[in-house]
C-alpha cells in the first residue's frame, strides 16, 4: 500500500507542478525576474541563455525535497522532490527539445499532443523580435497543457495528406 501513496504523491506532485510553472513564468520570469528571462524572448545563436539560469534556481528545491526525505526514512518530501524533478526532465525535453530545438529530441513527432503544446508555446513567442513587442501580450505560459484551440489545430494539420 506504501508504494500506492508514495506513487500517487509522485503523479500529484508532477501534475501540481504544471500550475506552479504556469504561475512562476506569468509573475516571476515575466515579472521581476524578467532580467533573466528576457533574453529567451530575444533571437540570437548563443548556445546558453540568462534564462537557463532558471534551471539551476528550480534543481535547489528538488534536491532539498530528496535530500531531507532519505534523512527522514524515504518520507513524502522524497516523493514529492521526484515528482518535481520528473516535471523538470519533461520541461527539458520538450521546452529545449520539441519546441526550441536546442536539444534533438522530438523533432520529429507527429503526436497531436506534443504538437499541440509545440503550437501553444509558439503562440508564447509570437510577438517576439516586434518593435513594439511588450511582455505583457504574451499567452500560454504553461507547459503540459495548453488550450483547446491548439489541440485541434495539431489534430487538423494531423488529419492534411
Amino acid at each position: 500500500m506504501i508504494y500506492l501513496w508514495n506513487a500517487l504523491i509522485i503523479v500529484v506532485s508532477f501534475v501540481l507542478m504544471e500550475i506552479v510553472a504556469w504561475i512562476l513564468h506569468r509573475f516571476v520570469m515575466h515579472g521581476f525576474l524578467w532580467n533573466l528571462h528576457r533574453d529567451h524572448h530575444i533571437s540570437h545563436n548563443k548556445k546558453f541563455e540568462k534564462n537557463d539560469f532558471f534551471a539551476l534556481i528550480f534543481v535547489i528545491p528538488c534536491w532539498l525535497l530528496m535530500m531531507f526525505g532519505v534523512m527522514h526514512g524515504y518520507d513524502y518530501k522524497f516523493y514529492i522532490g521526484i515528482g518535481v524533478t520528473l516535471y523538470g526532465a519533461c520541461y527539458a525535453l520538450i521546452h529545449d527539445g520539441l519546441i526550441h530545438k536546442r536539444i534533438n529530441v522530438l523533432a520529429k513527432t507527429k503526436s497531436p499532443h506534443l504538437l499541440a503544446l509545440k503550437y501553444g508555446h509558439l503562440a508564447h513567442h509570437q510577438h517576439d523580435g516586434k518593435p513594439d513587442y511588450k511582455k505583457e501580450d504574451d499567452v500560454c505560459y504553461g507547459m503540459l497543457w495548453v488550450p483547446l484551440k491548439y489541440y485541434l489545430k495539431a489534430k487538423k494539420l494531423k488529419k492534411q495528406p
